[in-house]
């Protein structure tokens, strides 16, 4: 699986995301993304051209909750040139803005809050993944650890039926390499660690940045 290091400490980008993209991309990390909040658009701007300059894949989740606050998300994704976007779940208005969707990465279920909360049930979710990509796009980013009414593996399992060969991206809480193994059996194509690097609690016996990503890149890899 892929391991998609977010920026970002509680939803938001961290203030210094071009630091800490020059130490990840470093340590070998060659999937890293950011939010649409917390930095203004001109240190986005820079973050992506380091993540390119480093030939890496760039990520946007947009995290936005209002219908316009979103659409200016997804308008910025697409001016900042990411190669992914994530979030979201208005599929028609997506496509007004970004037209093509293959690289977008729509929120199945009932997303909810800031930081966001995943109602909805496996069948919600599998109805969803089957309608993002009658749409066009290339998968779909999934908050299975934020999910309130549904066990977690369940959406992922049911999510990886109905995706049809689309990718399927596991996001927000994931912190021990035990849920990192079971996402890989349940059928998850990547998976998103932020705040549980930052903070340490990944691999709480170290104390390291260096420490926390080459554990997780290990588990990614079924070590």
């Amino acid at each position: 699986m892929d391991f998609i290091m977010m920026l970002t400490r509680s939803d938001r980008t961290v203030e210094d995301a071009e630091e800490l993209a020059d130490a990840i991309i470093a340590l070998g990390v060659r999937h890293i993304g950011f939010k649409d909040v917390g930095v203004p658009f001109d240190t986005m701007q820079r973050v992506v051209a380091k993540i390119r300059a480093a030939n890496a894949v760039s990520y946007l989740e947009v995290v936005s909750t209002s219908p316009q606050t979103v659409l200016g998300s997804l308008a910025a994704g697409k001016k900042l040139g990411v190669d992914r976007i994530l979030g979201g779940t208005d599929l028609v208005a997506a496509k007004s803005v970004l037209h093509d969707l293959s690289n977008y990465y729509p929120f199945p279920g009932r997303p909810v809050g800031h930081p966001t909360k995943l109602g909805g049930s496996p069948e919600l979710v599998a109805d969803h993944c089957r309608e993002a990509r009658r749409h066009g796009c290339g998968g779909v980013d999934l908050l299975a650890y934020r999910a309130t009414e549904a066990d977690p593996l369940a959406l992922v399992r049911a999510a990886r039926t109905a995706l049809a060969g689309g990718k399927l991206i596991v996001a927000g809480s994931v912190n021990t390499a035990a849920q990192i193994r079971d996402l890989a059996k349940a059928g998850a194509d990547a998976f998103t660690v932020g705040s549980a690097v930052l903070d340490g609690s990944f691999a709480p016996t170290k104390g390291s940045l260096g420490g926390q990503v080459r554990d997780i890149l290990a588990a990614a890899s079924g070590n």
